[in-house]
C-alpha cells in the first residue's frame, strides 16, 4: 500500500544521527514520497530541507517561516526565500499561517505574514501550506480575502472542529490529517469527526514528525514511516478501505503540489 507523508520535519536535529536509516524504514513501510517543511526559526531551516531534497530521489521541499517566528523575518530574507521557492525540489510555500494557542510572535505579524507568504506563492505558482491553531475565524478570513484557493491551501495538521473543516473545504482548501486521529483521548473526537467532513479527492495524511508520534506509538519520536497508522483510522472515520484512502490521498498529494518523477 503506497502511501505519501505530506509533512514531515525530518531535517531537524532530531533526525541528524539517523536520517538515512529513517527514510529507509519510511520507504520500507510503502511511504513512497515525503514532503519535508523548511519553515522552523530561520533561513537554515528552509536551506537544510532543499538540500535534503535535491539529495533524495522522493523527497519534496517547501520553504517558508512559521507564524511561531513570524516576528523574526527579517525584510533582507525575502530574497532569499523567493530564490529557494522557486527551486525544482520545492513544491510549495510554508508552511505559514496563525497559531494564536502559543502566540509566540503577535497576532497582527503572523496576520500580515501570512498574507504575504500567499503573496510569495502566487508569485512563484506554487501552493501554500497553512499552519492554523485556534485561529479559524481569522485564517478563514485571509483565505478567501486572498484567494489562496486558486493556487491551493492545504490546511495541515487540523486540530479544529467538523464546521471548520467543512468551511475549508467549501473555501476550497485540502485539509490534512496527523496522528493526533489516532489518540484515544476526548480532544481527538472531533478531529475524527472532522475527517467526514472531507470529501476524498481532498484529504491527505501527514506525520509532522517528529512530533505527534500516532498511536501506538504515541510519546516516541514521530516518523514518516508511521504515517501508516494515521492513514488506517482515517480511512475507517471516511468509511473507507485502507487501500482506497491510501490511493486517494496519494492522487491528492501529487496533484495538489504538482510532483512529478525525479
Amino acid at each position: 500500500m503506497e502511501l505519501i507523508d505530506s509533512h514531515a520535519h525530518i531535517d531537524g536535529p532530531e533526525f541528524d544521527d539517523d536520517r538515512e536509516e529513517v527514510i529507509a524504514r519510511a520507504r520500507a513501510a510503502g511511504v513512497s514520497e515525503i514532503v519535508i517543511v523548511g519553515a522552523a526559526g530561520d533561513l537554515a531551516t528552509a536551506e537544510r530541507t532543499v538540500r535534503i531534497a535535491e539529495e533524495h530521489d522522493g523527497i519534496h521541499a517547501t520553504v517558508g517561516v512559521h507564524p511561531h517566528d513570524a516576528a523574526k523575518l527579517e525584510p533582507d530574507w525575502w530574497p532569499r526565500l523567493r530564490e529557494l521557492a522557486q527551486r525544482d525540489v520545492v513544491c510549495g510555500v510554508g508552511e505559514t499561517g496563525l497559531d494564536y494557542h502559543y502566540d509566540h510572535s503577535p497576532r497582527d505579524v503572523q496576520r500580515q505574514r501570512f498574507a504575504e507568504f500567499i503573496e510569495l506563492a502566487r508569485d512563484v505558482g506554487k501552493p501554500v501550506v497553512c499552519h492554523i491553531r485556534d485561529a479559524h475565524d481569522d485564517a478563514k478570513d485571509i483565505l478567501k480575502q486572498t484567494r489562496a484557493a486558486e493556487i491551493g491551501a492545504l490546511v495541515h495538521c487540523f486540530t479544529g472542529e467538523p464546521v471548520d473543516a467543512a468551511d475549508y473545504i467549501e473555501l476550497g482548501c485540502y485539509v490534512s490529517f496527523s496522528g493526533i486521529v489516532t489518540f484515544k483521548g476526548k480532544s481527538a473526537a472531533p478531529i475524527r469527526a472532522a475527517v467526514r467532513e472531507v470529501p476524498l479527492d481532498r484529504i491527505m495524511v501527514e506525520t509532522d514528525c517528529p512530533y505527534l508520534a500516532p498511536h501506538p506509538n504515541r510519546g516516541k519520536r514521530n516518523e514518516p514511516a508511521w504515517v501508516v497508522h494515521t492513514a488506517e483510522v482515517v480511512a475507517r472515520e471516511a468509511g473507507v478501505r485502507p487501500e482506497e484512502l491510501a490511493a486517494a490521498t496519494v492522487a491528492n498529494t501529487r496533484r495538489f503540489f504538482r510532483l512529478t518523477p525525479r
